[in-house]
């Protein structure tokens, strides 16, 4: 089993940047790929990236590539979304979520973290 804590969330202007984590309990981290979400208010929850569990395949929604990047430290049991060029149409709450495999569909994911809140104010 794994557990998931996400933290960075935080309030950032237009153009900004932030850097969040998401810090797995367990052993099995390495096994299992993840992917970051996100869910604004009144709007179902969005597959926002993916990475593979060896982390050498990674994967985007359209509204993120180019500014989103998706990384892992499987030492560390640690993955993590670097956010550039933020937007206030990227204000939400972000998860992290484990799957042994590749979705886009939240529902296909196993594991849960809690969300982080990011706003980005215009």
């Amino acid at each position: 089993q794994v557990q998931l804590v996400e933290s960075g969330g935080g309030l950032v202007q237009t153009g900004g940047s932030l850097r969040l984590s998401c810090a797995a309990s367990g052993r099995t981290f390495s096994r299992y790929s993840m992917g970051w979400f996100r869910q604004a208010p009144g709007k179902e929850r969005e597959f926002v990236a993916h990475i593979t569990s060896g982390g050498g395949w990674t994967y985007y929604a359209d509204s993120v590539k180019g500014r989103f990047t998706i990384s892992r430290d499987n030492v560390k049991n640690t993955v993590y979304l670097q956010m550039n060029s933020l937007k206030p149409e990227d204000t939400a709450v972000y998860y992290c979520a484990g799957h042994q495999g590749y979705s886009r569909d939240y529902n296909a994911y196993d594991y849960w973290g809690q969300g982080t809140q990011v706003t980005v104010s215009s």
